[in-house]
């Protein structure tokens, strides 16, 4: 009698994200994320039920991570402008790989318009904590949508910044704060 096999949800998730960044999104169906991953469609099936709820999965957990780290910025109790504060500093300590991962999700998001709906509904919840009536909350909006436009922009490869470049846009946004 052998060994009841599990499936590492996290490492599938991670050979789909591969998948998106090396090929494109419309490189991610099934079949290619169960031969990268080693496992049976039926497997992934079982993981996930179809593309759509992997998909799903996997902006879940971009979502997970990117809280997770602002988290690390950021105070539970924290303000509104304390909390964009956080949200800057976590965005600037994304990684190329991250940013790679992000775009590439971006862009199979594009293929899948239904999954947008949550991306939209986080967004729509940062931006609803600024009150377009306080002076200090229309900074701490502007220094967020600075902050995304600049992690587009260089996530895209629209604009090309080394590392001190980057960190001084940062640090710039910041003193909007």
């Amino acid at each position: 009698m052998g060994r009841t096999r599990t499936i590492d949800r996290d490492k599938v998730l991670d050979h789909a994200e591969q998948i998106v960044c090396r090929e494109g999104a419309t490189a991610l169906t099934f079949d290619a994320v169960a031969k990268a991953a080693g496992i049976t469609k039926g497997g992934l099936q079982y993981c996930f039920g179809d593309k759509d709820g992997m998909i799903a999965a996997l902006i879940e957990r971009w979502f997970a991570a990117f809280d997770a780290e602002l988290a690390r910025s950021t105070a539970p109790d924290s303000d509104t402008a304390e909390q964009a504060r956080g949200y800057v500093a976590a965005s600037s300590r994304v990684d190329e790989a991250s940013q790679t991962k992000m775009v590439g999700m971006l862009m199979t998001l594009l293929q899948s318009p239904e999954h947008l709906e949550p991306v939209r509904a986080w967004y729509a919840s940062w931006i609803g904590r600024f009150d377009p009536d306080s002076e200090a909350q229309r900074r701490a909006r502007t220094a967020f949508f600075a902050a995304e436009g600049a992690f587009f922009l260089r996530s895209l490869g629209l604009v090309e910044m080394d590392q001190a470049e980057w960190d001084g846009v940062f640090a710039d946004f910041l003193k909007l704060l």
